[in-house]
């Protein structure tokens, strides 16, 4: 697996999670478990808390809750 340059690294600093691969670590951009499953780009940092995400509907919504907004 190539590395990730200091300018790319810097970047993507919050998105980064340090994993240990084998007997080094290495960092992997990782995304919010509500994101990863998501088709849209506008996926959110692990460390981030999700307040509210516009195009995320939960599986046990209301059919009406679409349109609400809240």
């Amino acid at each position: 697996m190539p590395r990730m340059s200091k300018k790319r690294r810097l970047e993507w600093c919050f998105f980064l999670r340090q994993v240990k691969v084998g007997n080094a670590t290495c960092d992997r951009i990782t995304y919010n478990d509500l994101c990863r499953g998501c088709t849209h780009s506008c996926k959110q940092s692990f460390r981030a808390v999700i307040i509210l995400c516009p195009r995320y509907y939960s599986k046990r919504r209301k059919k009406g809750d679409r349109d609400n907004g809240r």
